[in-house]
């Protein structure tokens, strides 16, 4: 076929060069040239749409899957970006994403759902839940012909099939085994890790990583949730009970001691008076009052006397008026 091509080529670029070569007369065979000429073109179209298609382009973030149209083979090797050669007519590519995807499966069409793509699992109680839930994952390369090989479809139809299902399976497993109120409460970031571990684990077979699993809603009967209200706002109360009631222990036992405190203060300052007052009276004698008087006498005899005996005017006082 090549030859034939080549050939038809070169009559080409020849009566191009010559249109007029081999026409009897100057011009009698002309109508020869111009069917070899649209002959040419003819074939060159035909060249050029066997070998368009022989080359393919695989996108930056993705691979490419050959897949054999004889027997519907996959290679086990994808195609990486770039140019790659193939024969159009026995083989087919499919390109895959390897790049990170997000799903989200929630009860609003407004989060990226055009359905209610919601989970919906029991409880350990056997209460329904529902819930809105979002996962980042990645397609390994060199997975990605298996998992063509398995499913047989593109990455969209997977996500919301057999991802889907398994994520359902995952939370069902693990919170199916907890009471809805500590889902809510101190368990809520171990459920979330709990059951990714569980879905990596289911999707890691097919060469799919989880990079990200979140919990964003999470529905139960209106009973139920109220319950859980209201238990919330009984021990809620009952902490804060507990709580005045520690700081006004505290506060009585603060006193008790300031108390004790002041009384021992009293009680020394009393004992170290009296014993003050013990050794001022013992320090008192006869000697140290005459001393005592002794230093305050001015050298003067006293002026009156009196008691038992009369008043007596002494020499050089003045009489009494």
């Amino acid at each position: 076929m090549d030859t034939s091509i080549d050939s038809t080529l070169e009559q080409l670029r020849s009566s191009m060069r010559n249109p007029l070569t081999g026409m009897p007369g100057g011009g009698g065979g002309g109508g020869g040239v111009f069917k070899k000429l649209a002959g040419a073109i003819v074939a060159l179209l035909v060249l050029l749409f066997l070998v368009r298609p022989s080359v393919t382009y695989i996108e930056p973030g993705h691979v490419g899957i050959v897949i054999h149209r004889g027997g519907g083979g996959v290679d086990p090797t994808p195609l990486g970006p770039g140019f790659h050669m193939r024969n159009p007519l026995m083989t087919q590519i499919q390109e895959y994403p390897t790049f990170m995807q997000t799903l989200v499966l929630t009860k609003e069409s407004t989060e990226g759902s055009e359905n209610n793509d919601e989970i919906n699992v029991n409880s350990v109680e056997g209460q329904p839940l529902s819930l809105d839930v979002s996962m980042s994952f990645e397609l390994r390369g060199d997975k990605v012909p298996q998992l063509y090989q398995t499913f047989r479809t593109d990455v969209q139809t997977i996500s919301h099939g057999y991802i889907r299902q398994a994520i359902r399976q995952s939370l069902q497993e693990v919170v199916g085994n907890e009471e809805i109120a500590a889902i809510l409460g101190p368990k809520k970031a171990e459920v979330v890790t709990r059951t990714q571990a569980n879905l990596q684990k289911r999707l890691d077979p097919y060469g799919i990583d989880v990079r990200q699993f979140t919990l964003n809603e999470f529905r139960a009967p209106k009973a139920v949730m109220d319950a859980i209200s209201l238990k919330n706002v009984m021990q809620q109360q009952a902490l804060t009970a507990q709580n005045e009631l520690q700081k006004n222990t505290f506060q009585a036992q603060g006193d008790s001691i300031k108390a004790v405190g002041r009384a021992k203060a009293i009680m020394a300052e009393a004992e170290a008076q009296a014993r003050a007052n013990e050794l001022l009276s013992k320090s008192i004698t006869n000697t140290l009052v005459q001393y005592e008087m002794a230093k305050r006498w001015n050298g003067q005899m006293p002026q009156v006397t009196g008691g038992a005996m009369p008043m007596l005017q002494l020499p050089g006082s003045k009489t009494p008026e």
